[in-house]
């Protein structure tokens, strides 16, 4: 009998599988594919605060502060480096936007400033066009690879006692007396008094036959990623209108996202070589053409540079683009994450340690009142942006 099943090996799931099993839990870890699989492997896997919900900024800064030596604590790569974050502005709309932004998080106490002239914006990252007006600063914001930091939890949680289970579909959670009694899978069962749902695109199949349903809609973003390049731009960059973002990664190569687009509904899967399978979702000819001519027109190098990879990504996203994080529901024992819509890579491991204090009764280390599931009763039919870089 495990104490804890943790279903979803993105960095949600991954961390607080680790910091379970730092307080001694028996923890086992689930994923259909594996290891940053889905949403924490597609991202462009910004570390920030600008931008965020004043919800999620106190979870923000938490999880900024931890970054630094998040690598060294995992004793693994996670390829952070603080670079800074600038939100572009190409036309005058979008810059009245941008000066909202910046006077809003700074009263939240935020360290964010106003670059009021192309000049200015160039002069912190030469790399930016001509084209662009003005942008938010925030210095202190990141970036990190995504696979290398999900996989070093990962490979954490397995030397503190961590069972994990790949290539193993859940099919549901059993219910005893209104409490967790078991996970089935479709290898097996496994008993167990806890679980944690972080299945991002998937937590509704387990959800829902419980009586619970976390409200998605399922948009795409296409990524490219370029050959590797001289190193150009040190910060992630995001415009007004969420168009576009990307970053260069500690090896060269850009990571370049489009925005939200329709999904086609395709999915496919790919062999790894230990015999599992990756999930890969194609995104077609005119979004990537889109990609390069949006991000290419902010930062003119990407567009010169050879395009090595491409794929979809899909995004968890809850009408009010805030994430799921509760244990209020009234099956004992059952905790979600899931619905971080586009940017929870950089709260993961703030999130697993949320998620610890709840699986234990504990209440969470910072506020997480916003992010129950409840708040759907009359959230339903709006629809807020997703921000994509993080």
């Amino acid at each position: 009998m495990a104490d804890v099943v943790v279903i979803g090996a993105g960095i949600s799931g991954s961390a607080s599988a680790y910091e379970m099993a730092k307080e001694g839990l028996d923890v086992v870890l689930i994923d259909r594919f594996g290891p940053a699989s889905m949403a924490s492997g597609w991202t462009l896997a910004g570390v920030r605060q600008s931008g965020r919900h004043p919800a999620e900024l106190p979870l923000a800064k938490s999880a900024v502060a931890t970054w630094a030596t998040l690598a060294e604590e995992l004793d693994g790569d996670t390829h952070y480096r603080r670079g800074g974050n600038l939100r572009l502005a190409r036309t005058p709309e979008e810059a009245k936007i941008i000066e909202d932004l910046v006077r809003e998080q700074s009263a939240e106490g935020l360290e964010l400033h106003f670059l009021s002239s192309t000049k200015d914006v160039r002069e912190v990252a030469p790399a930016v066009s001509e084209r662009v007006l003005v942008a938010s600063h925030c210095p202190t914001d990141g970036s990190a690879d995504p696979s290398s930091t999900v996989l070093s939890f990962v490979r954490a949680a397995e030397r503190l006692g961590v069972k994990t289970r790949f290539g193993e579909r859940v099919l549901k959670i059993e219910i005893e007396n209104g409490a967790v009694s078991a996970v089935v899978t479709d290898q097996g069962r496994i008993a167990t008094s806890r679980v944690v749902v972080a299945a991002g695109i998937f937590g509704n199949e387990v959800l829902k036959p419980l009586g619970y349903e976390v409200p998605l809609q399922i948009p795409m973003v296409t990524v490219l990623r370029s050959s590797p390049v001289d190193s150009v731009l040190q910060q992630v960059i995001g415009v007004a209108n969420a168009d576009c973002a990307g970053r260069q990664e500690y090896n060269g190569r850009f990571r370049v996202t489009s925005g939200l687009q329709d999904w086609h509904g395709g999915l496919i899967e790919q062999r790894l070589q230990d015999g599992g399978v990756r999930p890969r979702v194609l995104p077609t000819g005119r979004s990537m053409a889109e990609v390069v001519e949006l991000f290419g027109d902010v930062v003119p190098a990407f567009a010169e540079a050879q395009v090595e990879d491409y794929w979809a990504g899909l995004i968890d996203m809850t009408p009010d683009a805030l994430p799921v994080i509760d244990n209020t529901l009234d099956v004992e024992g059952l905790v979600v994450a899931m619905g971080f819509s586009g940017h929870g890579f950089c709260l993961g491991p703030v999130t697993g340690k949320i998620i610890c204090d709840l699986v234990q009764g504990r209440p969470s280390r910072l506020p997480i009142e916003p992010f129950h599931i409840r708040r759907f009763d009359t959230l339903r039919n709006a629809q807020e942006p997703a921000t994509l870089h993080g």
